[in-house]
């Protein structure tokens, strides 16, 4: 199973809808708001960013084999937990993620740095979705030989 999460950087910003029932329990001071629909259960929890971990967002997606963090650049950059994948625009980016970013499993973006002779693969994850997913299940199947021995 797979999680996800996304930081979502603009400022005031609320997956809540102002009006609705949850908007009006966190405008009452309910810290916590539980939305229960038929096919989804959703969880808005009034807490300053600052305040939370990376592992404590990990933490939260246990119950899944894989997390994909997006954003979140400063808290992961040299976290050797969690390896990268680096969407990159330009070569000074992909030059820029390997001084950052620590371990980088794959490059991919509109600039492919193979020129650059660095030692991580490249893929194109619009040409080639199923590549990428291949790089990521091969570095998972490493992880669990690893952990067995």
């Amino acid at each position: 199973m797979v999680a996800t999460i996304k930081h979502v950087p603009e400022p005031n910003f609320s997956i809540d809808t102002p009006g609705k029932d949850t908007w009006r329990h966190a405008q009452a001071g309910a810290k916590t708001i539980v939305s229960v629909a038929t096919d989804e259960i959703a969880t808005i929890e009034k807490i300053p960013l600052e305040t939370v971990t990376i592992d404590s967002l990990i933490k939260r997606c246990r119950a899944n084999d894989i997390v994909f963090i997006e954003g979140l650049k400063k808290g992961i950059a040299k976290k050797r937990s969690i390896p990268k994948i680096v969407v990159a625009k330009t070569k000074d980016e992909a030059i820029n993620a390997t001084k950052v970013y620590d371990p980088i499993l794959a490059f991919s973006g509109p600039y492919n740095p193979e020129n650059l002779k660095f030692k991580i693969p490249y893929v194109d994850a619009v040409i080639s979705p199923e590549g990428l997913a291949d790089v990521v299940e091969k570095r998972l199947l490493s992880r669990q030989r690893t952990k067995r021995t």
